[in-house]
């Protein structure tokens, strides 16, 4: 896979993750706030291995000192945000919006329409304001998964 830089802002960057990042993006699941409470069994012992960043679409946000604030897994066929995080203490600075911008244009670049999006349900609201709609509830999978979650459709061509 090729390396690829956004410009940012802010200092901001995004670029194609690296095996040697794999802990990093792993410390971001774990410890996210978002999975505390009853979600938080879902996140437990999770890990983002080096074989996955290398088989996978995964690119990071990255600010000027190498430290990286965010991350999102796309996968291509079929069409999938895997994995999308933002470091706790760098929601509300557009990180989430950079790593989507970057998303729909790796997304147009492999010739997608749409990405399907199965979000964590505090987040439907996030995957809604970047123009996803929602097309229906992906239903608990116990023990993984104890919860309903929302699927949305994410459209890669936002100038229609």
């Amino acid at each position: 896979m090729r390396s690829s830089v956004t410009g940012g802002y802010g200092g901001v960057r995004v670029r194609r993750a690296v095996a040697r990042d794999a802990k990093r993006l792993t410390r971001l699941v774990t410890r996210s706030r978002a999975y505390e409470g009853p979600y938080a069994p879902m996140v437990e012992g999770y890990k983002v291995g080096p074989d996955y960043i290398e088989a996978h679409a995964v690119h990071a946000a990255v600010d000027e000192d190498g430290r990286v604030l965010g991350f999102y897994a796309l996968v291509l066929s079929p069409p999938e945000l895997d994995l999308m995080f933002v470091a706790d203490d760098a929601q509300g600075r557009g990180i989430g919006r950079l790593l989507v911008a970057h998303l729909r244009e790796e997304a147009r670049r492999a010739g997608l329409d749409s990405v399907r999006v199965v979000a964590h349900p505090p987040a439907e609201g996030f995957y809604r304001a970047v123009g996803a709609e929602r097309t229906g509830t992906v239903t608990a999978r116990p023990p993984a998964v104890m919860w309903d979650r929302p699927e949305l459709a994410l459209p890669v061509d936002t100038t229609s």
